[in-house]
C-alpha cells in the first residue's frame, strides 16, 4: 500500500471517528433516563420516610401496631398505600417503632416558635438524635427570623376555640409560608403547625 493511500485511509478513519463522537455524545437515552429515576426515587425515599416517621409516632400513640386496633395507625398505613410504599417497609417501620430487633427507637420531640408578625408554629419531629433535630430547627427559625419559646406557649392556642389568627401580608406572609415549607422539607420533620390566617 502506497504512502498516499495509507494517509488517505487514515484520514478518513479520523473523519469517521470524529463524525461519531459528534453524532453520539451528550445524546445518550439511559443517562437521561437514569438522571430522571434518580430523582424521582430521592423524592419517592423521602416520602417514604416521612411516612415511617409518622408510623413512629401513630404506633407510640395507639400503644399498638395492629392497624385494627389503632385508629393512629390505620390512618396513616392508608397514606402509606396512596403513595405505594410497599408492605415490607410499612412492617419494618412498625417494628421499629415497637422496639423490635433492639435497634435504637426514634423519640418525638416537638417545638414551639413565633415567627414573623407573632405568628405561632409548631413543628412535629421524629428523630434518633434530639439535639441534631434542635440544631437544625433552631438554624432554620433564625434564618426566617422566628424564635424558639418554651413548652405550652404555642400548643395552647390549639385548644381555644376559636382558635387565634395572624393575618400578615407582603414580605411577612411570605417569610411565614417560607419557614413553613422549609421546615416542612426538614427530614426529621413530620407536622407543621401554624395559626397563620
Amino acid at each position: 500500500m502506497s504512502v498516499c493511500i495509507r494517509k488517505r485511509v487514515k484520514e478518513w478513519w479520523k473523519a469517521l471517528r470524529l463524525l461519531y463522537n459528534l453524532n453520539m455524545s451528550g445524546h445518550s437515552k439511559w443517562s437521561t433516563i437514569k438522571h430522571q429515576k434518580a430523582i424521582e426515587d430521592a423524592k419517592k425515599g423521602a416520602a417514604f420516610t416521612k411516612v415511617a416517621k409518622k408510623i413512629h409516632i401513630a404506633v407510640k400513640r395507639g400503644n399498638s401496631g395492629d392497624p385494627n386496633v389503632n385508629p393512629f395507625l390505620r390512618s396513616v398505613w392508608d397514606e402509606a398505600r396512596s403513595i405505594n410504599m410497599p408492605n415490607e417497609n410499612i412492617k419494618r417501620a412498625v417494628d421499629k417503632a415497637l422496639g423490635a430487633g433492639g435497634s435504637e427507637s426514634n423519640q418525638e420531640a416537638v417545638y414551639e416558635a413565633y415567627g414573623p408578625g407573632g405568628v405561632g408554629v409548631m413543628v412535629t419531629a421524629v428523630t434518633d438524635n434530639k439535639n441534631r433535630t434542635a440544631g437544625e430547627i433552631n438554624t432554620i427559625l433564625g434564618r426566617h427570623n422566628a424564635k424558639l419559646g418554651g413548652a405550652g406557649s404555642v400548643s395552647y392556642m390549639k385548644s381555644l376555640n376559636p382558635i387565634p389568627t395572624v393575618s400578615l401580608e407582603g414580605t411577612d406572609r411570605e417569610e411565614v409560608e417560607d419557614l413553613i415549607s422549609t421546615l416542612e422539607d426538614n427530614e426529621d420533620v413530620i407536622e407543621v403547625w401554624s395559626n397563620l390566617a
